[in-house]
């Protein structure tokens, strides 16, 4: 099949009132007959899960599933930037100009990501992450660092894939896909936490819509389907460990990089003549 009529058949499939429909047969107690075939074809690791899955529900109940305590651990130095997710690293890379450069060989503004929102001024020329959600992944969102709410933003949107074949054949997939962006102040500054909806079912749900802060690996969020989360560390703040490469898998707990408290300014004093 052509690239160009694929295009085309994403671009009709990511209607909303398809992902409606999707959303609630998922939701539905008929679904949960699917779950054995979930299973089986994404081969996840339903040992894992908090409860044995003949004991969810619906396909959505077992996609959102919570992990048995122990399942994830959290790295202990409290000044590493945690993974939040399990997934794949699509991107990371410095941002230069405001733009995050060749996600999948495009490249995104901070303005079209975050919705032209003023916080975007602290992340110019910061680093970021693109962390990806595949249907196999355990989809609950945690916090990668201790610290309090700024704000918190909805972005309506299309519910694209943000799989590799929508992040190189959709344009600016990221940045007109729904996201939920949570900005949280830390002991050395802020970072962003962009939650990006996806095809089928873009439905992005806080886990406690009250919440105002977070101890690094509380839960934030979960995705009730396949999508991914763009982590943004403010300018000056954050040093990527050397241990992590593209297309590495990583899981929740596990150690991005050292934060750091940005470097005071320091002027040059000339003596007068």
């Amino acid at each position: 099949m052509s690239k160009p009529l694929l295009r085309l058949m994403t671009e009709l499939s990511s209607r909303k009132w398809i992902s409606r429909l999707t959303g609630t047969f998922s939701k539905s107690s008929a679904s949960r007959l699917l779950i054995p075939w979930f299973i089986k074809t994404y081969e996840i690791p339903a040992h894992e899960a908090e409860l044995a899955p003949r004991d969810y529900p619906s396909l959505n109940a077992f996609f959102t599933r919570r992990l048995q305590t122990g399942a994830r651990m959290i790295y202990e130095d409290p000044n590493m930037l945690l993974s939040p997710v399990d997934g794949k690293i699509t991107a990371m890379s410095p941002i230069t100009g405001g733009s995050l450069l060749n996600v999948k060989g495009h490249d995104y503004t901070l303005s079209d990501l975050l919705n032209h929102s003023p916080h975007l001024e602290k992340y110019k020329n910061g680093w970021a992450f693109v962390l990806y959600l595949s249907p196999k992944d355990y989809h609950r969102i945690h916090a990668p660092v201790t610290g309090k709410l700024v704000e918190s933003e909805h972005i309506r949107g299309k519910v694209y894939p943000v799989n590799d074949f929508g992040l190189r054949h959709m344009k600016s997939v990221l940045s007109r896909n729904e996201r939920r962006i949570t900005y949280i102040k830390h002991e050395f500054g802020e970072i962003a936490v962009v939650k990006v909806g996806a095809m089928n079912v873009s439905s992005i749900q806080y886990t406690d819509e009250r919440t105002t802060s977070w101890e690094r690996g509380d839960e934030l969020a979960y995705f009730e389907f396949g999508s991914t989360v763009v982590l943004l560390c403010e300018k000056g703040t954050f040093e990527p460990s050397d241990e992590l490469s593209l297309g590495q898998h990583v899981q929740m707990g596990q150690p991005l990089g050292l934060l750091k408290p940005k470097k005071a300014r320091t002027e040059s004093i000339h003596p007068h003549t």
